[in-house]
């Protein structure tokens, strides 16, 4: 068997504050295949970013990883120095961030912003590397490319600018993307063609995908595998079908119950209870437990992963087993 694009094992990551110890990341353990888009689903807050974060080595103090492994193709990546990051970061493993100007400088042209981001990990000719980034421009679906690439940033729309940065990530073919919640800001035609043409990319050329959102709707048409996350945990985790047909943890099937479409009309919108669990000195104990309508004594300490059909994981002592069953 060849290794995974991704492996994660029980990753850490700690957040030191004057008021406790702030658990964002706290054991959090899987992989992603090559050509296999993996969804990373869960609240604001719920430990996500800081994941995808910590994968790439973008942890700032106060936060600090401090246990697990992180290994892209069979190579561990924690306490890499700076120098053997900048060679693998937007070659080997890029990031696509939610804002789009985290990635483009508003006072430097397309084409050096690409340009630079090629000759930065390949040794080539400056129109060679010109040439790369038409074509990526071309691959995301933006027409007049050399147009385009004379721009600034600021004169192209929402969308536009996203399409850019997506190329950007790209454009050197790596093993592994993050997107981190890449189409939240852009209106719902926009938003399918972007999925559409970053699922093509990823079959054709073999990129691992990790799609991080809090949208069930195109975790649903996008991806082939979810990890529910709460509380710095995955607490859930399988195929697409599994997870999202038949969720086992409460938290997963509250998320499910929230979405309006589910709703029978005119009746109450469904919501999750309370407010999610501070994570500063949480303890051990199931970060949902106060919120849980299945919540029992045992909730409060450790939760162990409990494998329910072949792929399909959940981090539940008292998980929903009918479909059918009512929430609390």
């Amino acid at each position: 068997m060849n290794a995974p694009a991704l492996q994660v094992d029980n990753l850490c990551t700690h957040f030191t504050t004057p008021r406790g110890v702030v658990r964002a990341v706290n054991g959090v353990s899987f992989s992603v295949g090559r050509g296999e888009i993996l969804g990373v689903v869960g609240e604001s807050g719920s430990g996500k970013s800081q994941t995808g974060y910590s994968i790439m080595g973008l942890i700032d103090a106060p936060g600090k990883i401090v246990g697990g492994s992180i290994r892209l193709a069979g190579e561990e990546l924690r306490g890499l120095s700076e120098a053997q990051w900048r060679r693998i970061r937007g070659n080997r493993i890029a990031m696509i961030f939610q804002d789009p100007m985290m990635t483009l400088n508003p006072v430097l042209r397309i084409d050096t912003q690409m340009v630079e981001a090629v000759l930065a990990h390949r040794k080539m000719s400056r129109r060679a590397a010109l040439d790369e980034a038409r074509a990526a421009l071309v691959q995301v679906g933006i027409p007049a490319p050399d147009e385009r690439l004379r721009a600034y940033p600021h004169q192209f729309s929402g969308g536009m600018r996203q399409r850019v940065a997506i190329a950007i990530a790209l454009i050197n073919r790596p093993d592994v993307v993050i997107a981190d919640e890449p189409t939240t800001a852009l209106d719902v035609t926009i938003q399918a063609q972007i999925l559409g043409e970053i699922q093509q990319l990823c079959r054709n050329r073999g990129t691992a995908l990790i799609w991080i959102t809090h949208d069930l709707s195109v975790v649903a048409g996008l991806v082939d595998r979810v990890c529910v996350m709460y509380g710095g945990r995955i607490v859930e985790q399988g195929s697409v079908d599994q997870v999202l047909d038949a969720p086992r943890h409460p938290y997963t099937r509250g998320l499910m119950d929230s979405i309006p479409s589910r709703n029978p009309k005119g009746a109450m919108l469904r919501q999750i209870p309370g407010a999610p669990l501070s994570l500063i000195n949480a303890g051990e104990g199931c970060a949902f437990r106060t919120r849980c309508g299945h919540a029992a004594p045992e909730c409060a300490h450790e939760i162990p992963e409990t494998a329910g059909e072949a792929g399909h994981t959940f981090r539940c002592i008292r998980p929903i087993v009918d479909a059918h069953e009512e929430m609390a």
